[in-house]
């Protein structure tokens, strides 16, 4: 997802466009883990951000009044008063509304949006949000584990962002934005530009607004290789964990994860839709928005590093 608003005169606090926490207080970054469904029938949640210490379990539902609601309110209010300045981008492979989606397009999910600053959240969830509904949480979300990042960044990122969204294709299913948006974001909107030329993968870091620095990885469908072994191993020169192993990259292997255990009792990946990896020792943590699987090498994708 991706949403700005571009007014930049003097606001309240709690106007602005961010990602937002349990309690709807600004934050600059966060990561939700939702569980699968035999926790709380698929609808709780762990929380982290630069704050908390750690995972924590959420009090709230991930469909009512918790992060991604507070997240998603300027969107939701969007809807019915039109806000002035609002601009947002969706996009899903696999979108809430009736259409079949090329595979000429990446394996991706995310929402963008600004008002002094703006966030990307990239997720997991097919169907997700909901189409210009305030009940933006679908019902086929609650049966396996998802994960969603969400980032605040100033407006100067917004060029960089619409690059990589162009490296990895996505399918836009949503937008509305004004036209003094950057070009880039205009293109990947209208499903209208894509790499005519080599490199078919691009790396670039970005800049969160309290300052911490994100790497982004994006590849087109000519890539040809895995995301995770192929380009994000390449770069971190480590050995990755992840969900589904390879050890095809000399000195460096890629081993898939079968069993996840985050404060709960474990789950199989077979009930896990998130996508993740991280070094041995945990030093790096990618989420990522496509599978690793031997098709998915020539479909395009990216993943924010931090």
């Amino acid at each position: 997802l991706f949403f700005v608003r571009l007014k930049r005169l003097l606001c309240p606090c709690d106007s602005y466009v961010t990602c937002r926490n349990d309690n709807g207080a600004p934050v600059d970054w966060y990561i939700l883990y939702k569980l699968p469904s035999k926790f709380g029938g698929g609808l709780e949640y762990l929380y982290i951000d630069g704050s908390t210490n750690g995972w924590r379990p959420s009090s709230k539902k991930i469909n009512e009044s918790g992060a991604l609601a507070n997240t998603l309110k300027p969107l939701l209010d969007f809807y019915t008063l039109r806000t002035e300045h609002f601009g947002y981008l969706l996009y899903n492979d696999d979108p809430p509304i009736n259409v079949a989606v090329s595979k000429s397009f990446g394996h991706s999910k995310g929402e963008r949006s600004n008002l002094l600053f703006d966030f990307w959240l990239s997720h997991s969830t097919p169907r997700f949000p909901t189409y210009r509904n305030r009940n933006f949480w679908p019902n086929n979300g609650n049966v396996n584990a998802q994960t969603f990042l969400c980032v605040t960044f100033p407006y100067a990122t917004f060029r960089d962002i619409g690059v990589q969204l162009k490296y990895i294709h996505i399918y836009s299913f949503d937008f509305d934005l004004p036209t003094a948006f950057p070009m880039e974001l205009q293109c990947v909107a209208q499903r209208s530009c894509y790499p005519k030329t080599e490199p078919w993968s691009r790396k670039v870091m970005l800049t969160s607004n309290a300052g911490r620095e994100f790497i982004s990885f994006a590849k087109y469908t000519r890539f040809g290789d895995d995301l995770y072994s192929g380009l994000i191993s390449e770069s971190v020169k480590n050995n990755f964990q992840l969900l589904p192993s390879d050890c095809s990259t000399p000195h460096r292997h890629v081993y898939n994860v079968n069993r996840v255990k985050l404060l709960q009792p474990s789950f199989s990946d077979t009930v896990d839709h998130s996508k993740w990896c991280l070094t041995e020792g945990g030093t790096v943590t990618c989420i990522a928005d496509m599978n690793r699987m031997e098709r998915q090498k020539k479909r395009g994708g990216g993943s924010p590093r931090g």
